[in-house]
């Protein structure tokens, strides 16, 4: 996830990986120094890795400043956060089965899994899935983050979707390049539905907290048996 700076790092035991950090993301060409943190939640046994940079995460805010407005640079860090992702994913060594990406921070993530690390054998395998949820933002994100994904070599024709880089068309996007989409609020955008509907992709609906666990486990083995 993003180390947010809202992310208190003593209180919460975050360090760094050294081991992990040292890679620059070059974005808009711009040198951005990859930080990988980690924190444990002990009651779940799980390691939480976080994705730092001092240009991008060291405001106190996570997506808006102080009056509500958004972030300009929300594409690049969006872009940084999922190349930084699977950047880190290759250097642990992990080849995941299923890529699961949360939210509209994360829609780049299947087009990188799907264009730049096609071949990679890391990823050559992995099922993508994008969950929707109620979080749009307000603005169109910056106008040349096309540009900057083409130089980062995603072909042009790929991105037609973020030639207008709204809300609803980064998210079309996502569901353009993911195996399988699942609705993570119980309200979506309207249009996001009669999208995911026409797509023809496996689909699983909103599940409450009762029962999403063993609906997203089912969700994870069916795509995976496709193959």
């Amino acid at each position: 996830m993003p180390r947010f700076g809202s992310i208190n790092e003593r209180r919460n035991q975050l360090h760094e990986v050294i081991r992990l950090s040292g890679m620059n993301l070059i974005i808009n060409d711009t040198d951005h120094p990859l930080i990988i943190k980690v924190a444990s939640i002990q009651a779940a046994r799980m390691q939480v890795y976080f994705i730092d940079n001092d240009d991008y995460f060291q405001r106190k805010k996570t997506l808006t400043n102080g009056d509500g407005s958004e972030f300009e640079d929300n594409d690049e860090r969006a872009i940084f956060f999922a190349r930084g992702v699977l950047e880190t994913t290759k250097k642990l060594r992990w080849a995941p089965d299923i890529v699961h990406c949360h939210g509209w921070f994360t829609a780049i993530s299947p087009l990188m899994v799907k264009t730049l690390m096609s071949d990679d054998p890391y990823f050559a395998n992995s099922k993508v899935v994008y969950s929707v949820y109620n979080d749009a933002f307000n603005q169109p994100l910056n106008k040349n983050m096309k540009d900057k994904l083409v130089a980062m070599g995603v072909e042009a024709d790929m991105l037609k979707q973020l030639e207008d880089p709204t809300y609803v068309n980064l998210t079309k996007l996502a569901i353009d390049l993911s195996d399988g989409i699942i609705q993570g609020s119980e309200e979506i955008h309207p249009e996001l539905t009669e999208y995911i509907k026409a797509s023809g992709k496996p689909f699983l609906e909103y599940q409450n907290e009762e029962g999403y666990i063993d609906a997203y486990n089912k969700f994870y083995d069916e795509l995976k048996s496709e193959d």
